[in-house]
C-alpha cells in the first residue's frame, strides 16, 4: 500500500484507491447508468439528478471537504492495468475522540462484481483506517438478503453484531439491515449471523 503525502492513494495489487475528480465524471456516469438495475435494490432512491454533471460536481467538492475535515475517506476504485472505473468505497461518518470509529460504504459495478475487486478495496481502506487514522472500530451495514454482500464482509474480517430495524431507505422504503463491524484489535473470536 502507498500513500502519497500530497494526495491521497492507496495502491492494492489490482487497484488504485483515490478520490474522485471532475474527470471522472463520464466514466463514473456510464458504470452507475449501465449498473442502474444492479445497484438500485441495494441503494437509497437516486435523485432526478443523480447522473448529472452537477451532481457529480457537489460529489467531487464533498469528498474533498470531507477528506480535509477528517470526517469520510470517499474512494475510487481504478483498475490499475487499465485506468478503468470499477466502484467506490467510503469510510463515512468518521468519529474521532472515545469511539475512534467509522461507517463503510461502496458498490461496485454490475460487470466487475464477484470478482476480488472490492474485497480487495476493503481490506486496504481497513487497514489504512487501523493503522494511519488510528481508529478502532469500522462498522458495516447491509440488507439481510444482501448475501453476496454479507459473504464479503466476512470474508474481509467483519462479525456480524445484530440488526438495526428500520436503518435506512434503501429503494423508496425504510429497510432493516445486518449490522457488522471490524475492531482493530478483536478478540472476540468468530460470531455466526443468525
Amino acid at each position: 500500500m502507498l500513500l502519497s503525502k500530497r494526495k491521497l492513494r492507496i495502491e492494492t495489487e489490482r487497484l488504485t484507491l483515490r478520490p474522485p475528480t471532475h474527470a471522472d465524471f463520464r466514466p463514473w456516469a456510464a458504470l452507475r447508468a449501465h449498473s442502474k438495475d444492479y445497484l438500485s435494490r441495494w441503494e437509497p432512491s437516486w435523485a432526478e439528478d443523480h447522473l448529472s454533471r452537477k451532481s457529480f460536481t457537489n460529489r467531487v467538492y464533498w469528498a474533498q471537504r470531507s477528506i480535509a475535515n477528517g470526517s469520510a475517506l470517499p474512494l475510487f476504485l481504478i483498475r490499475r492495468s487499465d485506468e478503468v472505473l470499477v466502484g467506490a468505497i467510503t469510510l463515512d461518518n468518521i468519529r474521532r475522540g472515545p469511539s475512534q470509529a467509522g461507517t463503510l460504504g461502496y458498490w461496485t459495478g454490475q460487470m466487475f462484481a464477484r470478482k476480488g475487486y472490492m474485497r480487495e478495496a476493503i481490506e486496504a481502506v481497513v487497514h489504512y483506517a487501523f493503522t494511519r487514522q488510528d481508529l478502532s472500530r469500522i462498522e458495516a451495514a447491509c440488507l439481510p438478503e444482501n448475501i453476496a454482500s454479507r459473504g464479503l464482509l466476512e470474508k474481509s474480517g467483519f462479525k456480524y453484531e445484530g440488526v438495526a430495524q428500520s436503518y435506512l431507505q434503501i429503494d423508496g422504503r425504510w429497510r432493516t439491515h445486518v449490522l457488522y463491524a471490524s475492531l482493530h484489535h478483536d478478540r472476540r473470536g468468530r460470531t455466526d449471523a443468525g
